[in-house]
């Protein structure tokens, strides 16, 4: 081996050694765990689905005079499980939509529990009470899964936006900050589940 080529050998180590701490493996990596977070967010979301039929039949059984609410989580359901999202060609605003979608899900089902309450034998049968424990269970799931996909899109944009990693974005990736989760909480989000009687 010549010392040219020594010379040129070395360069070319002492060039990886620095693109890679540039950002050349995070970056990628970074947008991989940004769209496994949303898989995990639409994952746990298909499991609260899922349970939902149940838990509205169980209800029916005691409370036939709650009829517009167990309707009213029924299409709910219907119009979030209508939505799909593909984690990896996500657009901010159908993040938005399948976000939106899943919040009226939410308050539709916060109306559902509500109404449970005023059942002391629903509230006594151990399929609804176990149902209850599986959807508690998976609503924390959710909010762990949207944490987590918070804190990987922070990961990305700081990677994607701060030196010097943004100049290996700049020169290679050419990736856009992406838009955090959710958005704004609307007024019916803010707003505690009524029911009357």
């Amino acid at each position: 081996m010549t010392a040219r080529s020594l010379t040129a050998f070395l360069v070319l180590i002492g060039m990886a050694v620095s693109l890679s701490g540039c950002g050349i493996q995070s970056i990628p990596q970074s947008k991989n765990d940004v769209e496994a977070s949303l898989a995990e967010i639409t994952n746990q979301y298909k499991r609260r689905s899922d349970l939902i039929p149940n838990l509205v039949e169980t209800v029916k059984g005691y409370a036939k005079q709650e009829q517009d609410t167990l309707t009213k989580v029924t299409e709910a359901r219907a119009k979030a499980t209508s939505m799909t999202l593909d984690p990896s060609k996500a657009t901010p605003e159908q993040i938005e939509k399948y976000s939106a979608a899943q919040g009226q899900l939410s308050q539709a089902l916060g109306r559902l529990m509500v109404v449970s309450e005023q059942y002391p034998d629903l509230k006594s049968n151990q399929n609804f009470r176990d149902l209850q424990a599986q959807l508690e269970g998976t609503e924390n799931r959710i909010t762990i899964a949207r944490q987590r996909y918070i804190e990987s899109i922070k990961g990305f944009n700081n990677l994607v936006t701060v030196f010097p990693t943004n100049l290996t974005n700049t020169l290679i990736f050419h990736y856009e900050k992406m838009p955090q989760w959710g958005g704004e909480v609307t007024e019916q989000e803010k707003q505690a589940p009524k029911v009357q009687f």
